[in-house]
């Protein structure tokens, strides 16, 4: 069985691996599309914004699922915490090597492309209004996409093995980013919306911090919700 140490650096790499390849694909669609306008993206950019974050987060079960389970992402470890599948003294590390990964991501994105285009043309992959739905229709959206994915990892993984539910929890990822991007950008991992916000806001870029608050909370109620709805319908062989 891993320790700690190994658990915090696989979900480190792990968040560093999802947030950088799946925010780098969102940069080179705006580079490509001339500038910030992320309302222009049109159905083929997002189906392959979709499949970078999807098949990023495939290979990274696949390579780090046996040492710390592979979630990346805080909402998914806080559901399986507040479902009594996680321990609590797992939760803390667990917490900080996500967001400590997905902030290197984002700074590896500026080190490698510069301030220009992977900041202020690419936002660095972040979130935001989309389709001007609000900050109760990001809540909604937020909230549905991740529990979606919640449901998927806790029928594939939770009750199996996350390396042999990895592809099918990268597709899912993927269709949700596909449909639900044009409305919220796609966040459902709190540390994948804050790292690109905060990178963006110390070289200077502007962050929509007021909507921040339901990409963090919706993504966290989605997943509980999500952990429940499983327990109360799954049927015992």
């Amino acid at each position: 069985m891993a320790n700690m140490i190994q658990k915090f650096l696989a979900e480190l790499i792990g968040s560093f691996i999802l947030v950088f390849f799946g925010t780098a694909s969102v940069v080179l669609v705006l580079l490509v599309n001339g500038g910030l306008s992320i309302a222009a993206i049109t159905m083929a950019d997002w189906i392959a914004i979709g499949l970078a974050f999807g098949l990023a987060l495939t290979v990274a079960i696949y390579a780090l699922g046996p040492v710390s389970g592979a979630h990346f992402n805080p909402a998914v470890t806080i559901g399986l915490w507040a479902g009594k599948k996680f321990p609590t003294s797992d939760l803390v590390p667990y917490l900080a090597a996500q967001f400590i990964g997905s902030i290197i991501a984002s700074a590896a994105l500026i080190a490698i492309a510069g301030v220009k285009i992977a900041s202020t043309t690419g936002a660095l992959g972040s979130v935001g209004d989309v389709a001007g739905i609000g900050i109760v229709g990001i809540f909604i959206v937020e909230f549905l996409g991740t529990a979606l994915l919640m449901y998927c990892i806790m029928a594939a993984a939770v009750d199996g093995k996350a390396q042999d539910a990895a592809l099918s929890i990268g597709l899912v990822l993927a269709g949700i980013v596909v449909a639900i991007g044009g409305f919220s950008g796609c966040g459902i991992n709190p540390s994948r919306v804050f790292a690109p916000m905060l990178m963006n806001t110390l070289v200077g870029t502007a962050a929509p911090w007021e909507l921040f608050p339901a990409y963090l909370i919706a993504p966290i109620i989605g997943a509980i919700f999500a952990v429940y709805l499983y327990d109360y319908l799954k049927v015992e062989a």
